[in-house]
């Protein structure tokens, strides 16, 4: 898969009307399933009033955790980043991200991706695009990842889709894998088919 890089640039509207947002939240509400997956800039903010009627709130950035150089996000229960949730049914011990997005949530909000003080989300006005000047958000009491009940339904949502992807991406330096083929994510296929079965539960 060649990946051609497009150019993002502030603002970045919704990609629901707000009758659409009004008949997702009711269909959850009566008993639908949704699972809500916004990635980094722009999709936080294509997905922003989606998830505000459910009490989240997508930044419009790219996440990335306190670490050394430009590697992949390792949420796990030792670092205290991968929540403990019956979903995991204590086997799975971390699970990996590639940047993404992060969001604030609300109080019923069961966390399984949180970020900690010191990991950060830069929000640029394009995409791609970063400088000293770049703002930049401290993620503290931010997620990546959450399950909720909503009335008689449920939702998951999540700030990174190429965890819940099997990819082979080239560019310009080289061809690396990410997702289910990494080998820096050797849960993230059994966390997908246990977040999936926690949906229609």
């Amino acid at each position: 898969m060649k990946v051609t890089w497009v150019t993002w640039v502030l603002p970045n509207p919704s990609a629901f009307t707000a009758q659409e947002v009004k008949e997702i939240n009711q269909w959850v509400n009566e008993g639908g399933r949704l699972f809500l997956v916004a990635d980094h800039m722009p999709f936080g903010g294509a997905a922003f009033n989606l998830a505000e009627s459910f009490g989240f709130e997508f930044s419009n950035g790219f996440a990335r955790l306190k670490k050394e150089g430009n590697h992949t996000d390792y949420f796990s229960l030792q670092n205290e980043r991968l929540k403990e949730h019956p979903m995991l049914e204590g086997e799975i011990q971390s699970v990996t991200t590639f940047t993404g997005s992060a969001f604030t949530y609300p109080e019923e909000a069961e966390l399984i991706l949180r970020f900690k003080e010191g990991d950060i989300s830069l929000e640029p006005e394009i995409a791609w695009q970063f400088a000293d000047t770049t703002k930049t958000i401290d993620l503290e009491n931010y997620a990546q990842g959450a399950v909720m009940n909503y009335g008689k339904g449920k939702l998951a949502v999540f700030g990174e889709a190429a965890m819940f992807t099997a990819r082979d991406i080239t560019n310009e330096n080289g061809t690396f894998k990410v997702g289910f083929n990494s080998r820096l994510a050797p849960n993230n296929q059994r966390f997908a088919v246990r977040l999936m079965r926690y949906l229609v539960e």
